[in-house]
């Protein structure tokens, strides 16, 4: 049963949808610059600094299809509440942290929260607003919030951590949480249950999975790639993720039909998502240690310093919905890949001698550039030519690939940058390992470029051009890190 698109409170309607979404949003960025104040009041080693962000991007990624699924039998507003209590809960729990793995654990159960609001919130934006202008605004009003929140995420984490704490980034969402879930049940549409029931035991082996894989990597920091903990935590990572793909292949009602990776563009999107995410999240987890341990920033300059990167991406992005309808969506996807490529490669030479403006400001430039550019044909790509009996899915697969390429890159990033040997002053010893860091990303997008240019682009070339990318559904907007 579906409901009928309603616009009685258009405007209350909107603002709960994009302030709940930026709060998720602003979580996911404003952890970043308040890093090495986090490290330090906790007493944090470098894996256990990994996992306040791995533990909520893993949840968050490896239950999106699940929360969708959620809605769809449970009524979404429903749903979308029950998020926002999860989600503010554990926003409080975090500020009060006394120990790191009281803040890891809060993490965690935030990204349940992220993962049952997230597409809770696109799912009532798109019913309560009717096909045409006033959705296609609304949409758009979506996206941009993404851009919006990532670049004040930085800067208010900043900000909070200078002038307050790293905790006043987590309390703030408490209020704005209290206030969406007064709003929600006055101003939003219920929808109507659908038949059907949870594929539980496949969202369990997916995220169980590749938490295993995360864990593996990361352990290697301290225990090396052949102790016993590595190799076991990688291998049931493998055995979890084969039992998951069984499980799809039988599940009555999966949330991952395998039938979507029948498309070169689609598959093709995924594996490029999960290369390029994996990229991004080493370069904003590693960027801010560098600008503040090496340059010297506090963490408020520390945020303002990516200014440079967001407010090209933000400016970028929103010029791309001209020019999608003109050119193949594959064409600026490559450029946008290979900008973002110059521009990490250009960053990963930095050293204890380094610039901002030469050495760091100029590189986000590129980076920001070819983000606006990349971001949204990964998208469209992601959902191209799914059947309407799987737009739900294909739109959580994007969301899931995305994540879980954040928690997997950041695993191999820190891992490599944890060979570098001691040497010299802790600075200049920071520096190399951001550096190495940096040049990992790089690798990640060079694979994501090779992947783009042999599976998409010819793929793209050779389709009918009367195909719109979101041809059975509106083109989810998913949380774009930066």
């Amino acid at each position: 049963m579906k409901s009928e698109p309603t616009t009685a409170h258009p405007a209350a309607i909107l603002a709960i949808i994009l302030a709940s979404y930026f709060m998720i949003l602003l979580d996911n960025s404003v952890i970043f610059t308040a890093l090495p104040s986090l490290q330090a009041d906790l007493q944090l080693s470098t894996g256990e600094l990994t996992w306040v962000q791995d533990a909520y991007t893993l949840v968050f990624g490896g239950l999106l299809l699940l929360g969708a699924r959620a809605g769809d039998l449970l009524g979404r507003r429903r749903v979308f509440v029950f998020g926002l209590v999860v989600f503010s809960i554990a926003s409080l729990l975090i500020g009060l942290a006394p120990t790191g793995w009281w803040a890891i654990a809060g993490r965690a159960v935030q990204g349940v929260g992220a993962a049952i609001v997230a597409p809770a919130a696109l799912s009532l934006l798109t019913a309560s607003f009717p096909e045409g202008r006033e959705r296609t605004r609304a949409v758009a009003l979506y996206g941009a919030t993404a851009g919006i929140g990532a670049s004040l995420g930085l800067v208010i984490g900043g900000a909070l951590a200078h002038w307050i704490s790293w905790r006043a980034g987590f309390f703030v969402n408490v209020p704005i949480g209290a206030a969406m879930i007064a709003l929600a049940p006055r101003f939003l549409p219920e929808s109507g249950r659908a038949r059907g029931r949870l594929d539980v035991f496949g969202a369990a082996s997916a995220t169980l999975g590749v938490g295993a894989l995360v864990f593996g990597i990361i352990n290697t920091v301290d225990a090396g790639w052949i102790s016993t903990v590595t190799m076991t935590a990688v291998s049931a990572g493998v055995v979890l993720l084969i039992v998951f793909v069984l499980t799809e292949r039988r599940a009555a009602q999966p949330i991952m039909p395998l039938r979507l990776f029948a498309s070169r563009r689609r598959t093709g999107a995924y594996v490029a998502r999960f290369l390029y995410l994996g990229a991004m999240i080493a370069f904003f987890f590693f960027t801010t240690q560098f600008l503040q341990q090496v340059l010297g920033f506090d963490p408020l300059q520390a945020g303002i310093g990516f200014l440079p990167m967001t407010a090209v991406n933000f400016a970028v992005a929103m010029s791309i919905p001209r020019f999608m309808g003109k050119v193949p969506g594959s064409i600026p996807l490559v450029a946008g890949i290979l900008i973002t490529l110059a521009g990490m490669f250009w960053l990963s030479r930095v050293g204890v001698d380094s610039r901002y403006l030469t050495g760091v400001a100029l590189p986000m430039v590129l980076i920001g550039a070819g983000q606006g550019l990349a971001f949204a044909p990964l998208t469209s790509f992601g959902i191209i030519g799914a059947p309407a009996a799987d737009a739900g899915a294909a739109s959580g697969l994007v969301n899931t690939f995305h994540q879980v390429g954040t928690c997997l890159g950041l695993g191999i990033a820190v891992a490599a940058a944890s060979a570098v040997p001691a040497a010299g002053s802790a600075v200049a010893h920071l520096a190399s390992q951001v550096g190495v860091a940096l040049t990992t990303g790089s690798i990640l997008l060079l694979l994501a470029l090779i992947v783009t240019a042999a599976v998409i682009l010819p793929a793209d070339l050779a389709a009918p051009r009367t195909e719109k990318p979101s041809g059975t559904a509106p083109v989810p907007q998913v949380q774009e890190v930066g």
